[in-house]
């Protein structure tokens, strides 16, 4: 999809490019929430459990540790949660949170449905079947332990994150939005790294390998909630315009 020169530009510039996808990331969420509002979010919460469940189980190496690549879209859920729940309160996120358990089963069991049928046998594409086949076998065939680790690990923790984003919320009396939405990701993604880490990896890899990379991956998540908050500004500083704009054209009529 890329020329050549950007692949091999960012093939030396690993750790630049984690954080190009990560502005990359928030950005499109944030243009979309400006273009369609809740939905927008929705549709950014289902993709982004979509990107990190396909490229959850990819490791690479960012600023000398090993992490995940879907680490930076699965915290971006927590983002979209988040401006869901400031934007248009408590339930809605927490519906939200919902819908993408719902997708991301409905995603797993059709991915896994989708491994049943068997590649063409036809003899001008049979090789080529064949390898796709087994690039659908390498990336999609999930165990029940990543499975249910996973979606366990999503439920919980969002779900929590929520409660507490508007717990405090309620403490502060709507003020310091940089707050709530750093102190509820930090602990909520905190809750979801120790699940996912001791349900997922421990006995796939040895405890401390499996606490080694849960330790990194809280670490990043932490670095993108910071990096995150101006974005949550951002976005409340169009809900505000839009809600003064709409005042003043309900007065004008």
């Amino acid at each position: 999809m890329f020329p050549e020169s950007v692949q091999a530009f960012f093939a030396t510039q690993q750790d630049l490019l984690w954080i190009c996808t990560l502005f990359l990331d928030l950005g499109l969420t944030v243009v979309m929430y400006r273009l369609f509002g809740k939905e927008g979010l929705l549709g950014c919460i289902v993709l982004s459990i979509l990107l990190a469940n396909l490229q959850g189980p990819k490791l690479t190496m960012i600023l000398g540790f090993q992490t995940t690549l879907g680490v930076i879209f699965y915290s971006s859920i927590f983002f979209a949660t988040d401006l869901m729940s400031e934007r248009y309160g408590r339930a809605e996120a927490t519906k939200a949170v919902l819908i993408g358990f719902g997708v991301s089963c409905i995603i797993v069991l059709m991915l896994s449905v989708a491994l049943l049928f068997e590649p063409s046998t036809a003899p001008e594409t049979a090789a080529f079947s064949r390898t796709i086949q087994e690039s659908f076998e390498n990336i999609l065939n999930f165990t029940p332990r990543f499975v249910f680790g996973s979606l366990f690990a999503y439920l919980l923790a969002q779900s929590f994150d929520v409660w507490l984003f508007h717990r405090i919320k309620r403490a502060t009396n709507g003020k310091h939005l940089w707050l709530r939405n750093n102190l509820s990701t930090l602990c909520s993604q905190a809750f979801d790294t120790l699940v996912y880490s001791f349900v997922v990896w421990w006995g796939v890899v040895e405890l401390e390998t499996a606490l080694q990379l849960g330790l990194v991956k809280y670490g990043f998540k932490v670095a993108i909630a910071a990096i995150d908050t101006p974005f949550i500004y951002w976005a409340r500083s169009w809900t505000r315009h839009q809600a003064k704009a709409d005042e003043t054209a309900k007065q004008a009529a």
